[in-house]
């Protein structure tokens, strides 16, 4: 899968002006996956209004600058939208292949996971059985040409690699690859196939009775994709199933609905839509779920939207189990997809959800659209990441479970549970070596390094257990960190010396072996985790 590799959310406060970046990418992710592809997709061909012309036409004739008119149209189209609601999106035609296919569950190219270090592509991974790994492709090749341009040392963007190597299924790519320890570049053909994506980060026994799902976003697949983790699972022993719904923006309804079923008993409400034009639609379980006697806990944070609230939302109103974190993103509203004649779209929002006990979870955005954007920024100022008495819900949005729990609606899933972000000066420094991604950076050089030795010593199980980040990996993480801008501080460095090299060690796991060796040691100094195998109701 032609893709970047990138880290969860870091789990400790950081200055707004470190936030800032991350709550801008996440909510333009939420507002694009959020939520979509509820209903079929339909097409409209019709043209331009009379009036909309009759002004790019003046424009484009009289106008004192030569205009793009194309442009010109877009960004009348997202001037009507934007002043609807913040999630009825227009998406150009050059853009919506890229972005269907995050949740179609497949898509064609090479096969590699990669990242952009100094400036060069450097395959972090490469897809099983995939076109890549066929051909001899390996973890730690810098991929320096492609069809016989050079890519490297340009300043090639993630947007720039993704149209490089993703193309129709049978067409052929040449890379030439630098590759440690040999001289010259050495070419291969590759010939680009179907890619699965996969939604589902990992699914592992946590303790011999626990088992532990990550799903970063509801696409296509998720559903089956659930259905064989939770097998797996089982029999393997778990009784009780940590499902972890933290950063995923969402995605499809249908893959929501599914997970939730496996939960419950038959009959009982999922979710509900209610629009003006489009029908009314309830979701019900059926009986076909194979975890009914299995307890269930669900992680969710600020953002967790719109599917999965759908789940939290379920699983809560239903009391069918526990929800730890923070209050969700908030987002409840259900777009379609409507295709326009030249290959764009339109994604329109023709509904809302409702969670059993009747809770609209969308927060408001009945101000301007950037007060609706910089809301958790406003959480952030106003203390409720850190305090959970610093959230006022209104009184008329109270709402009851089936056993008589109040629960609140207007604003997202807030949990039974509260973790809060946790503010201490003395995570400054880690925060900035995190921000500046440059324990990613460090990892990338180790495992570059040592990659041999690694493969050598360690699988992915005995990694987990016994590599051990010594004072000198450590070290020599800190001096990288200071040579590459960030200021040293002795007393905040030792402060948070045992959770850099758990975050070390993490990457580098991942780096050499995948998620399953990121996850396991990456969760254990994660406090919602930990509340949720060991302190939990």
């Amino acid at each position: 899968m032609e893709q970047q590799f990138s880290a969860p959310q870091p789990p400790a406060k950081t200055p707004r002006y470190i936030y800032n970046p991350i709550i801008y990418a996440a909510i333009l992710v939420v507002g694009i996956l959020g939520g979509i592809f509820l209903f079929p997709s339909q097409s409209n061909s019709g043209g331009d209004s009379g009036k909309i012309n009759s002004i790019m036409s003046l424009v484009k004739e009289n106008y004192v600058d030569t205009v793009n008119k194309d442009q010109m149209l877009a960004n009348a189209i997202n001037g009507i939208l934007q002043n609807l609601d913040p999630h009825s999106v227009f998406i150009p035609a050059e853009e919506l292949v890229a972005t269907n296919d995050q949740l179609d569950g497949d898509f064609e190219g090479i096969g590699i996971q990669f990242n952009l270090q100094n400036d060069t592509i450097m395959v972090v991974n490469t897809i099983p059985k995939g076109p890549s790994e066929k051909v001899g492709i390996m973890a730690g090749d810098r991929i320096v040409k492609v069809d016989g341009k050079n890519v490297a040392g340009i300043k090639v963007t993630n947007q720039d690699v993704m149209k490089l190597l993703k193309g129709k299924r049978g067409t052929v790519v040449k890379l030439g690859i630098k590759r440690r320890s040999v001289p010259k570049i050495t070419y291969f053909d590759i010939k680009r196939d179907v890619i699965p994506t996969y939604s589902i980060d990992i699914a592992y026994m946590a303790t011999p009775t626990k088992g532990y799902v990550k799903i970063a976003q509801f696409s296509a697949t998720t559903g089956e994709e659930f259905l064989k983790a939770s097998d797996k699972l089982l029999s393997q022993g778990m009784k009780e199933m940590i499902l972890d719904l933290r950063g995923n923006p969402g995605g499809y309804l249908d893959a929501a609905v599914q997970i939730v079923d496996e939960f419950l008993p038959k009959g009982k409400m999922i979710v509900y839509t209610k629009g003006r034009k489009f029908k009314n639609q309830e979701y019900k379980s059926t009986s076909q779920g194979n975890l009914g006697n299995t307890k269930i806990t669900v992680l969710i944070d600020e953002w967790s939207a719109s599917a999965s609230e759908i789940v939290a939302g379920a699983i809560q109103d239903n009391d069918r189990g526990v929800i730890i974190g923070r209050r969700s993103f908030g987002k409840g509203l259900v777009q379609n997809q409507f295709a326009l004649s030249d290959g764009s779209a339109v994604r329109l929002t023709v509904a809302r959800y409702y969670t059993p006990s009747g809770r609209c979870i969308q927060r408001s955005y009945q101000g301007s659209l950037e007060d609706y954007y910089t809301e958790l920024l406003t959480r952030i100022e106003h203390g409720e990441l850190e305090h959970p008495d610093s959230i006022h819900f209104v009184d008329s949005l109270k709402y009851k479970t089936s056993l008589g729990r109040t629960v609140y609606g207007g604003g997202g899933i807030m949990p039974d549970i509260f973790i809060p972000l946790g503010k201490n000066e003395n995570n400054t420094w880690f925060n900035a070596l995190f921000n500046m991604g440059l324990i990613n950076q460090f990892s990338f050089k180790y495992v570059d390094d040592h990659r041999v030795q690694l493969k050598a010593s360690y699988n992915k199980d005995s990694f987990v257990k016994s590599f051990v980040i010594t004072d000198q990996i450590f070290d020599d993480l800190v001096e990288f960190s200071v040579k590459s801008g960030l200021k040293r501080d002795d007393a905040k460095i030792k402060y948070s010396k045992e959770k850099g090299k758990a975050w070390l060690k993490a990457f580098i796991g991942r780096s050499v072996f995948g998620d399953e060796a990121f996850y396991p040691v990456w969760l254990q100094q994660d406090e919602t985790f930990l509340k949720a195998v060991f302190g939990g109701k």
